[in-house]
């Protein structure tokens, strides 16, 4: 079986999601409208993803785009659209709430959390805002969420390795911690190295022109990042390999 780590390409239509299972991704995020950070995909978009693609599917359940503090009305309307997701048969959802002094709302946030089960909940990079990430994680810990979304509070995650690397020793197990933020072929080894994630996630808008309209360039480059990740384990498995197994 093999030990490399899991890659997500998040997308925002059918034809890029296909290019990304053919490319070789793991899991796929699905949204509409990233050039705001992703909003809720459409009931449509969502059954057809469902339809065509093999691989686990998280949707994103954000009403817009904009800070991560939502009005009581924006609440209600997550709350309807994770139920939409869930009758789509998605396999996760990616969601996230924060206070106006923007540390996280972890009543509402875990509310969501409840609601979601059995799917499990990314709490996404609404954590990037937040004042203090160890902080953060504790309160996120607290929701029941399954995993968190972070650059590590910078720009990108090759600047954030360091920080991703105390909160991956912080999570201790108890909650994964996804890489993403600038991920490519050409940082991956970088951030991986650095800060110790087993998951990443790419949407490749620092690599390829948004929107996302060449699904073969698009494909390719999901390829590349997949081989990168896999180049990274072969000499752990070489090493393991030579070892052989000792004789009785």
């Amino acid at each position: 079986m093999s030990n490399r780590p899991l890659l997500e390409i998040c997308v925002e239509t059918l034809e890029a999601a296909l290019a990304a299972m053919r490319g070789g991704a793991d899991r796929i995020e699905l949204c509409e409208n990233l050039l705001v950070g992703g909003v809720t995909p459409s009931i449509e978009l969502m059954r057809a993803v469902r339809a065509q693609i093999k691989l686990p599917v998280f949707a994103m359940i954000r009403t817009r785009g904009g800070d991560f503090v939502p009005t009581q009305p924006e609440f209600e309307q997550m709350i309807r659209d994770l139920a939409t997701a869930k009758a789509c048969g998605m396999d996760g959802v990616v969601l996230g709430m924060l206070h106006s002094e923007r540390n996280v709302e972890v009543e509402g946030t875990k509310k969501l959390v409840e609601l979601a089960r059995p799917l499990p909940v990314t709490f996404h990079r609404a954590f990037d805002e937040t004042p203090d990430l160890l902080q953060a994680l504790d309160d996120v810990l607290a929701t029941g969420a399954a995993r968190i979304l972070t650059s590590g509070g910078k720009p990108n995650a090759k600047e954030g390795s360091s920080r991703i690397a105390e909160l991956v020793k912080r999570a201790g197990g108890r909650i994964e911690i996804l890489a993403g933020g600038g991920i490519n072929s050409a940082t991956v080894e970088w951030v991986m190295r650095k800060s110790g994630a087993r998951e990443f996630h790419a949407g490749l808008s620092s690599t390829l022109p948004y929107p996302q309209t060449d699904f073969a360039a698009f494909e390719s480059e999901v390829r590349n990042l997949s081989e990168a990740l896999e180049t990274q384990i072969r000499p752990k498995l070489a090493t393991v390999k030579s070892r052989g197994i000792p004789k009785l």
